[in-house]
């Protein structure tokens, strides 16, 4: 699916976002400064939107972005090379629940608008914690329901009629926008999230709503042995 809508991903998202999706990305980042991780992973990196973002505020030595869609990456490796970040940035085919690195090996791990998409969520994040150094520090943006009625129903509205049409009108896969807002209604948010993270090991769990708590940012860390 995410193959079959890479070539217009990057400017639907911004679109139908109001390209709100940048300044959730940057809000999210700027809360790993006071770490100064060196080694990163993006996993469900996309088109590496985020990755690129990371490099440019947080000026890491490496960022390793995977992601299970071959089209999207190679995207993101273009808009790498024309950014100039072909040294920090690399990108290769890769699953969130099986991931290619030995314990231990990241000083942050990321993900933007990508956990809604695991198969199996707790062993996405049980391989994130893995990968992570004790002390290191999980981001997770994802897409929340917002608690005000008025607010979810207008949300509601624009997820499952008006961006599928939108996207439609644009030539995109009007069924790929329709799975994008019937995985964000699915997707166990806010403290059903924390929880899980806590379940499976991690420490110091947080949870921050953006615009009115159309999505949310999740951090977590790694207990030190």
């Amino acid at each position: 699916m995410f193959d079959r809508i890479a070539s217009g991903y990057d400017k639907m998202n911004h679109l139908l976002s109001a390209r709100t999706d940048i300044g959730w990305r940057k809000k999210a980042i700027r809360l790993l400064k006071k770490d100064h991780p060196r080694q990163i992973l993006d996993i469900a990196t996309g088109t590496a939107d985020m990755a690129i973002l990371t490099c440019k505020i947080l000026e890491p030595e490496k960022i390793v972005g995977i992601d299970i869609s071959d089209q999207m990456l190679e995207i993101g490796k273009k808009k790498i090379e024309k950014e100039q970040l072909v040294a920090k940035i690399q990108l290769q085919h890769g699953d969130s629940e099986t991931i290619n690195f030995a314990e231990n090996t990241f000083d942050a791990v990321m993900v933007a608008f990508g956990v809604r998409n695991f198969e199996n969520l707790d062993k996405g994040l049980a391989e994130m914690l893995r990968v992570l150094k004790p002390g290191g520090r999980l981001l997770v943006l994802e897409f929340s329901k917002p608690r005000h009625k008025a607010i979810r129903s207008l949300y509601n509205l624009y997820m499952t009629i008006i961006a599928p049409q939108v996207a439609n009108w644009f030539k995109q896969n009007k069924e790929a926008y329709l799975y994008l807002c019937e995985s964000a209604n699915a997707f166990p948010d806010r403290q059903y999230f924390t929880d899980i993270l806590n379940k499976l090991g991690y420490s110091d769990t947080q949870c921050k709503p953006l615009s009115l708590g159309i999505c949310c940012i999740y951090t977590g860390r790694k207990p030190l042995e």
